[in-house]
């Protein structure tokens, strides 16, 4: 009957074995791992028990991302697969699984926060920029300087998110579960979380 998800052929914490007096069940039936990889989405739909339906995805390459601190989420494109606590072999063959470390494109989000707080963001990218020469400054009504400038106050970008941003680059975690619901969505990294995960792909690099 394939894969079977019950306890009875195991043995027991203590060593000993148990005495199996059924046979196996369908509703303790499982199926094999989704193993889903980046690339051109492609989803399969999955009849379940009671007929519901789950999504399998097999590959993805798009996902919706919420950046916590600043309330807003967009949909984004997944670059790479960078760290996996779990497992490495997830990391090398790009597989797409709850809880992995990911990199997302930043444009959406450096276009919102642009607009949104009317400043630039991504300090290396704008000294680049600089020196090829500055951009034009778009026209605001005195209302919308304003509306600006009150938003604007109480503004903190983290560093190391500034950082990511000249880089084109954010990393973010996946708290989806992709060959379950067909989707890849997640949260962007930032303060304590984003320092540990940063120093975990640091100490990789350096072990090669």
């Amino acid at each position: 009957m394939g894969i079977s998800r019950d306890s009875r052929h195991k043995r027991r914490a203590t060593g000993g074995r148990k005495a199996n007096l059924k046979k196996k069940r369908q509703y303790e039936s499982g199926r094999p791992p989704a193993n889903t990889k980046l690339g051109a989405a492609r989803v399969h739909t999955v009849r379940c028990r009671g007929g519901n339906l789950k999504y399998r995805a097999m590959k993805l390459d798009t996902g919706n991302f919420s950046w916590g601190s600043e309330v807003s989420t967009k949909k984004t494109r997944i670059l790479d697969v960078v760290y996996n606590a779990s497992n490495n072999e997830l990391v090398r063959t790009k597989t797409l699984v709850k809880n992995s470390i990911i990199q997302i494109d930043a444009t959406p989000f450096r276009t919102w926060y642009e607009s949104h707080y009317g400043v630039k963001i991504g300090a290396k990218r704008l000294k680049k920029l600089g020196t090829e020469g500055a951009e034009d400054v778009e026209k605001k009504s005195k209302h919308a300087e304003r509306k600006l400038a009150v938003r604007a106050k109480g503004r903190v970008l983290d560093p190391a998110l500034d950082d990511a941003f000249s880089s084109g680059r954010l990393l973010a975690c996946i708290s989806s579960r992709p060959g379950q619901s067909g989707r890849c969505d997640g949260y962007i990294l930032e303060g304590a979380e984003l320092d540990f995960y940063s120093k975990q792909l640091k100490k990789k690099k350096g072990a090669k």
